[in-house]
């Protein structure tokens, strides 16, 4: 994670988006796109490396976000297909995979044969359009645990595409689900606690703990059979405070604490919050583990 650091750092002369644009929907997909998702970079290619995703690898992203875990797998050779709910973040998807910027077709066009992106609501033709081939490989890379909405309860939208993608599916596919370690290895469990805190929500210290069979349970629910899991270190660095509360605002864990107080108040406790991760040099560090599970399809 040395690489991504330098990343942010070189990002630190770029002046913190102001709280008031921090409302725009196309502001925060960009901050998550620049600033947050890279951090589940080494998750993504744990998982890819485990189970070998190469070219001939057909690929099925659900939550695919802004696009890099899709990216990531176009590089090893494979034919991606991602859908998300967020059509701010697809859209930036769309950038990267094909090159293609928001006034149109760019000089990356001719990679479009390599993926195809949906928005949520048209999961079905992802999965079961005329002529479309099986996939061999389902990831979503969807956070549960302190790091999810809440909690690990269901949610509708990621449940029902899930579910239309393992009806879908041959016999024995493979899916992968991931989510938040054990929240003693995760540091940034305690800035995430925030959310549960001021919301109301949860119990009065804060977001539910990750518990082990969080990613059983959604396997369970699901139809499907565990066949193995993993863990990988994915810590978040950042330049500075700035794109720390930033980055974290764009996962949308915080939105239910803007509505019930307000942004500047949330802003300050999270940064209240990442005061312990603040080094000399003004970056922020915290270190973490994620938890990835393979299961099958029926």
């Amino acid at each position: 994670m040395t690489r991504t650091l330098a990343d942010h750092q070189h990002r630190s002369e770029t002046p913190p988006t102001p709280a008031d644009s921090a409302d725009d929907p196309r502001a925060r997909a960009r901050d998550w796109a620049e600033i947050q998702e890279r951090m589940l970079a080494p998750l993504y290619e744990a998982v890819y490396e485990r189970l070998e995703v190469r070219a001939g690898t057909r690929l099925l992203g659900l939550g695919c976000g802004s696009g890099l875990a899709l990216v990531l797998a176009a590089a090893r050779g494979a034919r991606v297909t991602g859908v998300d709910a967020d059509r701010g973040r697809l859209a930036l998807a769309r950038e990267r995979l094909y090159g293609e910027g928001p006034r149109g077709r760019g000089r990356g066009h001719r990679d479009r044969a390599a993926g195809e992106l949906f928005p949520a609501d048209r999961t079905a033709e992802a999965v079961a359009g005329p002529g479309r081939p099986a996939y061999d490989l389902i990831t979503a890379f969807h956070p549960t645990g302190p790091g999810g909405d809440g909690d690990s309860a269901p949610d509708p939208v990621f449940d029902s595409a899930l579910d239309t993608a393992i009806a879908a599916a041959r016999h024995g596919t493979p899916v992968v689900l991931a989510g938040w370690g054990p929240p003693e290895r995760c540091a940034t469990d305690a800035v995430l606690r925030i959310a549960g805190r001021l919301t109301d929500r949860l119990r009065k210290d804060g977001r539910r703990p990750a518990h082990r069979d969080d990613l059983e349970d959604i396997a369970a629910r699901s139809g499907l059979r565990p066949d193995g899991s993993g863990r990988v270190a994915c810590p978040f660095g950042y330049a500075d405070m700035g794109s720390a509360v930033r980055g974290l605002l764009s996962t949308g864990v915080y939105d239910g604490a803007v509505r019930a107080t307000d942004r500047r108040q949330v802003e300050k406790e999270i940064g209240e919050a990442l005061h312990p991760y603040l080094r000399h040099d003004g970056t922020v560090w915290m270190p973490n583990i994620f938890r990835y599970l393979i299961a099958r399809t029926p």
